[in-house]
């Protein structure tokens, strides 16, 4: 029989999707191997890196959760999330929430004073996140701007620069998570539009929403493109962004505008096997380099 402490972890790691950071941390950490050519990377490092990593996603997660307990009460969906549910109250997400940002802050100052000050913007921007989808069918790109920092900010610990080939990765990873996103949101058409909230799916409606999701994720297969001659990559990387487009390719043949049964898998399953490619490939290009 599991203990207290250890069910409210496994709660609170189901509130905010742990496994889902494996989406955005393989782009940091690509930025970090890539920054690895020209300055040395310690250990801690890579600790403290990880930390604001899982921090401040951790942080943005337990916001949204708390921002959306009403609407998620309301969606069947949603409704078995763990506010709405009482698996976890308010009180108890916010301090979650509280120390999440706390140990994002803190792993900031030590990668650097520039990462510090940085720290405090970039969590307001990404609690900000939450608020969009009552305003603006743009929510989707907004949250695509908020996780693309991830390896700007990985580029910054590790070289205290900014460089265009990284700002390449971040627009990859921009309009990655913002074209699944765009998928995800299929779910909640009908919702959404009762609501009156603004997911493009719920304001163009499915076909054309996918239509775009489909336009954006050519456009990361570009971003990849520019990122591997910006910094004169091995032909090995052209193979992996080919392999990587293949993935997307069978993503959408995946959802359909009146089969939205396998989404769960498109989202999951093949935006996973893209992230862990594109880890796997720099790796691979470093080490054949």
């Amino acid at each position: 029989m599991k203990s207290v402490p250890e069910k409210t972890i496994v709660t609170y790691g189901r509130m905010i999707k742990f496994s889902h950071t494996i989406f955005a941390l393989p782009f940091a950490l690509a930025a970090v191997v890539i920054a690895w050519r020209e300055h040395p990377v310690v250990l801690w490092d890579l600790v403290w890196i990880l930390a604001a990593m899982v921090g401040a996603r951790s942080a943005a997660m337990g916001f949204n959760r708390i921002t959306d307990a009403g609407m998620d009460k309301k969606n069947p969906r949603t409704a078995l999330r763990e506010i709405p549910s009482g698996k976890l109250s308010i009180g108890e997400t916010a301090m979650f929430v509280a120390g999440s940002a706390l140990v994002f802050v803190l792993a900031a100052f030590m990668l650097g004073p520039l990462c510090f000050w940085l720290s405090f913007p970039v969590l307001a921007f990404l609690l900000l996140y939450s608020y969009t989808k009552r305003f603006t069918a743009l929510c989707h790109l907004y949250l695509g701007v908020a996780i693309s920092l991830a390896p700007v900010g990985a580029w910054i610990a590790v070289t205290g620069t900014l460089s265009p080939g990284v700002v390449f990765l971040s627009l990859a990873l921009m309009t990655y998570i913002a074209g699944f996103d765009i998928l995800y949101a299929c779910q909640d058409t009908e919702f959404d539009r009762k609501e009156g909230l603004f997911s493009l799916p719920a304001v163009v409606g499915l076909k054309n929403a996918m239509a775009i999701s489909s336009l954006l994720h050519g456009a990361t297969c570009l971003f990849f493109l520019c990122m591997h001659f910006y910094f004169g990559m091995h032909p090995l990387f052209l193979v992996v962004i080919a392999v990587m487009a293949g993935l997307f390719v069978a993503e959408h043949r995946l959802v359909k505008p009146d089969n939205l049964a396998r989404i769960n898998m498109a989202f999951f399953h093949m935006n996973s096997l893209v992230s862990i490619t594109l880890l796997v490939g720099v790796v691979a290009e470093a080490l054949v380099r």
